[in-house]
């Protein structure tokens, strides 16, 4: 499933051809996806503007000058592509052609964009896990799918102070409480094992670590806050990870797993300076874990 850096890179890519568009015309070609499509779907975005492309977690946010939220996520292997009449094929060579088979493209919306060209973006969905909603923005921190999200963690709060104060006197594993999104929204496998490596932190240890017995941060509660925001950041600016399905908006994939020191490397040298460990896999939660037993501790 696309992670917190997927999907950021999708929104990117979106947002020129999306923010302050309007929609002409949507094309329903099924009534759902993994839930319903809400009543009246196309009819309510048509003729619509779009005023703000945002995120939330691992879920994509299109305001309309309505008052109505669309509320996109792209399952395990949604996509978006971009078309447009003057839109020509990419240069280079890439892993994994571009989403394109039409039997798999459940919605398109037309558009006439800011800068007053026309444009379509179209969501291709193999495997139909993704699911597009309509909330309004009044009720939207209440809704079901976002009042119990905890922090982003490449906003301002995320900090050694604030996993401190969420931690302090828990015993879950550090991996696990990463995971939930309670806690801190949108952190994913990869990243959290990548993040945890960085700060030689043992995917097993408990999570109160993070805190003094007084609940102060300790060194490695700023450190691995700090390794949270950079590991995201970095695979954000590398176009996410295109493991199996994600592509980036433009039909390009993103780079970031060649940078991978721990995730799916089993087996392999551990990439810490002057570490001779060999990274291994653990199962918690029925899920892999990527760590070196040597310098994670």
């Amino acid at each position: 499933m696309p992670e917190l850096p997927e999907v950021e890179t999708v929104k990117r890519g979106l947002a020129p051809t999306l923010e302050g568009a309007l929609i002409t015309r949507v094309d329903q070609n099924r009534t759902d996806l993994r839930f319903p499509f809400p009543a009246r779907f196309a009819d309510r975005l048509t003729g619509r503007r779009v005023s703000a492309l945002s995120r939330r977690s691992k879920y994509l946010l299109a305001d309309t000058d309505r008052g109505d939220v669309l509320v996109m996520h792209l399952g395990m292997s949604g996509s978006f592509r971009i078309e447009n009449d003057l839109a020509s094929e990419l240069p280079g060579q890439f892993a994994l052609a571009r989403g394109k088979d039409p039997k798999h493209d459940h919605v398109v919306f037309h558009l006439i964009t800011a800068a007053g060209d026309s444009a379509r973006i179209v969501y291709n969905d193999p495997r139909r896990f993704g699911f597009m909603d309509l909330i309004s923005r009044a009720d939207l921190a209440g809704h079901a799918y976002f009042r119990e999200l905890g922090l982003e963690p490449l906003g301002n709060d995320m900090s050694g102070e604030t996993l401190a104060r969420l931690f302090a006197g828990r015993k879950m594993p550090l991996k696990a409480a990463l995971l939930n999104q309670k806690f801190i929204a949108g952190l994913g496998n990869i990243y959290v094992c990548e993040a945890l490596w960085r700060t030689g932190l043992s995917p097993t240890r408990p999570v109160g670590i993070l805190a003094t017995k007084t609940g102060r941060p300790t060194k490695k509660a700023g450190e691995l806050a700090e390794n949270i925001r950079s590991t995201l950041e970095e695979a954000i600016r590398a176009g996410g990870s295109s493991l199996r399905d994600h592509t980036q908006a433009d039909g390009t994939l993103g780079y970031f797993q060649h940078s991978f020191a721990v995730y799916d490397r089993e087996g392999q040298p551990c990439r810490t300076p002057g570490c001779s460990g060999t990274i291994a896999r653990i199962v918690q939660s029925n899920r892999s874990t990527f760590y070196c037993p040597t310098c994670q501790r």
